[in-house]
């Protein structure tokens, strides 16, 4: 009789279990190929690492094992696939916490292996059966009701009593990982200067959807409805995120600027000086982390003449949209995104519109993104097949970052077959189209540099018809009516919009702590992959991004509504772990590379 995938996984993980138990490094490694890599966030490392090949697991092991103790390793669900290319999920434990893993098997040894921390023992979420009861059945005189005690506590906060950890930045990435930490008992003080949470959505440009649909984008805990449309308006959806800080019960401070930080090396705490709502205060929190989006400041080329300009100038991230534009001449420098949505809203509004394309730019069309890239994870196919929010999340990680190129390879070619009457109808107009590099399509660029792409949602269209004009150049100069290409052609303008990107987030740390402590943590994304805008040594995993940084004590967090809610989770139990006082032995903390 064959044999099952059940059973080729259930074996190699009795030999694994007890070769983990027994600290017998050698015969781990016998279960590995030897094209194998390992993906560990948190549950063994205490940080976030990819180890590739059986030497680096060797080191990994070697060094862990004493103080990680893992045990029980047994299939969370019937395993799929054949005796030859098994996949399965698998529960284990740790001294110190629970874990999940996703296992890949080829002929019966480990191609991939992807373990994560899912709680910490002793430390668990009060949820389920261990949800508090919420009231006391005693009746006694001066008893308190939960709206009293809650503002108790949010008016204590942050002056009697100090939170553990404060978190600069109040959009998705913020919010959800004050979730997190809230769930796990952790003192938070979200600081966010606008003046509502979800400000952050609503004052950009008017027109502005999420490009990334539904099943894609939800917040940790609590799910968008299943009304809740594909792509979602940023009114909306900074709606719901300030809904969910009530609901979630976030300390969340709006209309607060922090204006400093520095360490205490006496106290081992930070000093975070903040400005809340025109009235100084001083937090003094053990860590601090930086939750300030994706990137840092706004990227606004020094052009040659720029003061010179008589109209209006100014970067993407203070487009407002709408307004009348007719008569106007506008001129958009960049050919990503934003850059595209602010065309079509230009246009919309009456503009005569062109777009300047100064380096090549990778575009998907939304249908065939959702349908090739995101469909067997995030959709309701996925759904119905199964593969839940928190499954899809642990699937794309699943596959390190060495690999993934050669599984999205085949994804943009098929795109680039299935659109070739879209891709040709741009090229004719002149747009300069790539597929990145090696053909590895939108989430590489994305993870290698955050930026090069266009998600289609009609923007092109307007190109092919010629409503966007459209030149391929570098700017030469400015001057006072017109933006000059280097090629001499003239291009009058009566507002330039540079949609020209963001620097890197360590950026905000030069400010706000200091140039020193910037470039200590170094450049925040990208993983050394040798491509435009992502410079080696490879480092396997994003840099920066919530993990230990090499200053102690203070984190980086943020990504896309995907990225804020699964890594959430593994930087608020490094966090909770550290309040609580456990041991947290860091594996190769990632030496900085690359500064401002």
């Amino acid at each position: 009789m064959p044999e099952t995938p059940n059973g080729v996984v259930g074996a190699w993980l009795a030999q694994f279990d007890d070769a983990l138990r027994s600290r017998n490094t050698d015969a781990a490694l016998e279960l590995f190929d030897d094209d194998s890599y390992w993906r560990d966030f948190v549950s063994f490392t205490w940080n976030l690492k990819t180890l590739e090949g059986k030497e680096d697991i060797r080191r990994m092991l070697d060094a862990t094992l004493d103080d990680v103790q893992p045990s029980n390793w047994t299939l969370a669900e019937d395993a799929t696939g054949d005796a030859d290319t098994a996949e399965a999920w698998v529960n284990f434990e740790t001294a110190q916490a629970r874990g999940y893993a996703h296992l890949r098997l080829r002929n019966g040894k480990c191609w991939t292996l992807l373990t994560t921390m899912q709680e910490l023992k002793g430390f668990e979420e009060k949820k389920g059966a261990r949800r508090e009861k919420g009231v006391a059945h005693e009746i006694t005189k001066g008893r308190k009701s939960w709206l009293e005690l809650k503002e108790e506590q949010e008016s204590r906060l942050g002056y009697e009593d100090q939170p553990y950890t404060v978190i600069i930045g109040g959009g998705q990435g913020g919010i959800g990982l004050g979730a997190r930490l809230r769930r796990l008992g952790v003192p938070t003080i979200i600081i966010e200067k606008n003046e509502r949470a979800g400000d952050s959505w609503r004052n950009r440009y008017k027109s502005l959807h999420l490009h990334d649909p539904v099943w894609y984008d939800h917040l940790p805990y609590i799910k968008f409805p299943d009304d809740w449309p594909v792509f979602a308006a940023k009114d909306k959806i900074g709606d719901w995120l300030e809904n969910y800080t009530r609901i979630m019960e976030l300390n969340y401070w709006s209309k607060t600027e922090c204006t400093n930080a520095r360490f205490d090396e006496s106290t081992q705490e930070w000093v975070v000086e903040v400005v809340r709502d025109g009235e100084p205060v001083t937090l003094r929190p053990k860590q601090l982390v930086f939750a300030l989006g994706v990137s840092g400041y706004p990227s606004v080329p020094a052009f040659d003449g720029a003061e010179s300009f008589l109209g209006e100038q100014y970067h993407s991230s203070k487009h407002p949209g709408g307004g009348d534009w007719t008569g106007k001449k506008a001129v958009v420098i960049g050919s990503n995104n934003s850059a595209h949505d602010i065309c079509a809203d230009l246009w919309e509004h009456g503009a005569d519109v062109t777009m300047v394309q100064r380096s090549s730019t990778h575009i998907a069309r939304s249908e065939s993104l959702m349908d090739l890239a995101l469909g067997g994870l995030y959709s309701e196919k996925a759904l119905a097949n199964g593969v839940t929010t928190e499954k899809a999340d642990l699937l794309f990680a699943s596959l390190p970052y060495r690999i993934l190129p050669q599984a999205q390879i085949p994804v943009y070619a098929e795109m680039a077959e299935r659109d070739a009457e879209f891709y040709s109808q741009l090229e004719a107009a002149g747009f300069d189209l790539d597929f990145g590099v090696d053909g590895s399509g939108l989430f590489l660029k994305y993870l290698r540099r955050g930026s090069g792409y266009y998600i289609d949602v009609g923007a092109s269209q307007l190109i092919i018809d010629g409503r966007v004009k459209l030149a391929n150049c570098e700017v030469g100069k400015i001057t006072g009516n017109a933006v000059v290409l280097a090629n001499g052609a003239e291009l009058d303008a009566d507002a330039i919009i540079y949609a020209t990107g963001y620097g890197s987030m360590n950026g905000w740390l030069a400010d706000l702590v200091s140039p020193e402590v910037a470039d200590a943590v170094g450049k925040c994304w990208g993983f050394g992959s040798e491509t435009p805008k992502d410079p080696g040594p490879w480092e396997g995993e994003l840099r920066n991004m919530w993990k230990p940084t090499n200053v102690e004590n203070l984190w980086i967090h943020g990504g896309n509504l995907h990225q804020s809610r699964h890594y959430s989770n593994y930087l608020a139990l490094q966090l909770k772990a550290r309040m609580e006082g456990l041991p947290t032995p860091v594996f190769e903390l990632q030496p900085t590379h690359h500064t401002r």
